[in-house]
């Protein structure tokens, strides 16, 4: 086993519900083993500006229930510079700090893969409302982000109802069109626009235009707001709401949910999900493991390298450089193709399924 004098905990990027509760469970299992835990607060800025407190059981206690990060988040381009990373590794040292488990997205765990190759062991865990780590099926924050939307879609329904509108709901997701899929999906909405698959907004129209005949009075929309400008650079979403009313007279409405559905009390699954994740986190370094991220596949908690994540991440968008893959076996090429495959095909058929049923 691993002998650890203290191990830092940041939370970084996005906020995301759950994260607390990844905080507490990371804190509790070091406390267990008699290793001190500090926080570092507002993530790799925090730490490049030695802003940290000690972390007891006291100081976690209760902040499960929490929404947003009480470490606070930031985002920190310096910290992209070698310079900067050295800088990182030096404040750990002065403060007798040993390892990092990092709580965010793909730039958080970049940070971490940083500080491990130049000696402080790191973990990251998966924490974003987008749900948008190729490497792991869920992350922390996804299904709070969907109930809060949903919560929100089902009240402007009613007003829809009363009304007799239709509206258009943006949903955020940056280039990940899940939140807007799966909240889509459960609001029944008649359309839904993501950036993982070519949008039809002439049969979208069509269909909005069909149930109004049939004596539809609420119609709903969901799109993401990954979704590409038009061509005269116009938001997709707001286009949209012209265009359904311009062709089929029905009044429409625009409603963009934005940053509110970051925050809010996490439900019992992400409670739950980051708290057997922050513990798994804990195992690893204990274990004499790093550079890992802390992800759930095929139904179960799993570390995986970190590189292999990143690289896995930026070939499902389309973004790998030139020799991004060169330290990979064919092997593990032929197995990242296949989870990009699998994850698109799935995107595909749910999204099938939510238009053959949404009528």
């Amino acid at each position: 086993m691993a002998k650890f004098r203290k191990i830092g905990i940041l939370t970084s990027g996005g906020d995301a519900p759950g994260m607390n509760a990844a905080v507490r469970a990371v804190a509790r299992k070091a406390l267990q083993n008699g290793i001190k835990v500090i926080g570092i607060r507002g993530g790799y800025e925090g730490l490049l500006n030695e802003d940290m407190i000690d972390l007891n059981t006291h100081k976690v206690s209760q902040i499960i229930t929490k929404g947003g990060t009480v470490l606070y988040s930031s985002r920190c381009p310096r910290f992209i510079e070698r310079e900067w990373q050295e800088r990182g590794v030096e404040i750990c040292h002065d403060h007798e700090i040993d390892a990092i488990v990092a709580i965010g997205g793909d730039g958080t765990f970049r940070g971490a893969t940083a500080l491990t190759n130049l000696g402080i062991p790191s973990i990251g865990i998966p924490g974003t409302i987008d749900n948008d780590i190729t490497a792991t099926e869920y992350t922390i924050g996804f299904d709070t982000a969907m109930n809060t939307v949903l919560s929100m879609v089902d009240a402007l329904r009613e007003t829809c109802e009363s009304h007799n509108r239709c509206n258009v709901i943006e949903v955020m997701g940056r280039d990940c069109g899940m939140i807007a899929l799966y909240t889509g999906m459960a609001t029944g909405a008649l359309a839904i626009a993501i950036p993982e698959i070519p949008f039809d907004e002439k049969y979208g129209i069509e269909k909005l235009a069909s149930a109004r005949k049939q004596g539809k009075r609420g119609l709903i929309a969901v799109t993401s707001e990954g979704m590409k400008p038009t061509a005269d650079g116009e938001n997709f979403s707001e286009h949209f709401v012209k265009e359904i009313e311009k062709t089929t007279g029905i009044e429409t409405r625009f409603a963009r949910c934005g940053h509110i559905i970051r925050g809010g009390a996490p439900t019992i699954r992400d409670r739950v999900m980051a708290t057997e994740m922050g513990y798994r986190a804990v195992t690893e370094l204990l274990d004499g493991k790093s550079n890992e991220v802390i992800c759930y596949v095929g139904g179960r908690i799993k570390p995986v390298d970190i590189n292999y994540a990143l690289i896995l991440d930026r070939m499902y968008k389309n973004k790998l450089a030139e020799h991004d893959l060169d330290s990979f076996t064919d092997e593990q090429i032929a197995s990242m193709r296949e989870i990009c495959s699998d994850k698109s095909a799935n995107i595909r058929r749910l999204y099938q399924m939510a238009m053959d049923i949404s009528f």
